[in-house]
């Protein structure tokens, strides 16, 4: 019997989501739960991989078992009784044996947040940085993102991507009361490091380092090295997974 598991995650701790012999990851520590859970050895699947320090508002892995679960809101308290507190189960489901947390996703999405100020409070979860930044123009750099779909430029090196092809439906900024400023993009898949690599990049044109014309020129080319420098990690949290109604 296969289950959707919907969890939440705070990356601080972990070498990201996968699963590492020497390092401890959010995939291992849920794994480890579920086995002593269900009495038996158990492998979780996950929609795809997070980085080092990046954090999860919504994640879905699956995994399999003999045993019926009868009762979720019981499973998933006594799980979230093992865990760690920065790892939280959120819903349990049954769903079809070839279902697959992965490959049948059909769009994530993805969000990053900057704060002008020193925040004790945000410091694990948002990058702090005081420069000031011009949020329209960040944002006409951002749209050109959803008019193309070869990523190379913001590919990690050696990330071993079968192809740096994606297909951005948003990329786009607001700026709230308080000055925080929060970048949304979604679309049908992501490469390793990318969404650091942008968020890095539309950075400098914020505080005109770049122009949007340069931006664009700079992802036309293809160059990895045509990219600024990746944001912080712990500012990038994953926040939606989008599956086919069948799921």
């Amino acid at each position: 019997m296969r289950y959707f598991l919907e969890l939440s995650y705070n990356g601080a701790a972990y070498r990201g989501w996968q699963r590492q012999p020497d390092a401890p990851t959010v995939q291992q520590t849920i794994e480890e739960t579920l086995s002593t859970l269900l009495g038996e050895t158990t492998e979780v699947t996950g929609a795809g991989r997070t980085d080092t320090g990046v954090h999860a508002a919504f994640y879905v892995a699956h995994f399999d078992t003999a045993r019926e679960i009868a009762d979720a809101a019981d499973f998933l308290y006594h799980a979230n009784s093992i865990l760690p507190p920065d790892i939280a189960l959120r819903g349990l489901r049954r769903v079809a044996d070839d279902a697959h947390a992965r490959y049948d996703a059909r769009a994530r999405e993805y969000t990053y947040y900057v704060v002008p100020f020193k925040d004790p409070f945000r410091a694990g979860t948002a990058w702090q940085y005081t420069v000031p930044l011009d949020v329209e123009v960040m944002n006409r750099a951002a749209a050109y993102l959803t008019e193309v779909d070869d990523f190379t430029t913001f590919a990690k090196l050696g990330g071993g991507n079968k192809t740096n092809i994606c297909r951005v439906t948003t990329a786009r900024w607001l700026r709230f009361e308080d000055g925080t400023l929060e970048f949304t993009i979604r679309a049908d898949r992501f490469l390793r490091n990318m969404v650091r690599a942008i968020v890095g990049t539309l950075v400098d044109v914020g505080r005109g380092k770049i122009t949007p014309e340069r931006f664009a020129a700079a992802v036309d080319a293809r160059d990895l090295s045509r990219a600024s420098g990746g944001a912080p990690a712990h500012g990038l949290f994953l926040t939606d997974i989008e599956y086919r109604q069948s799921n």
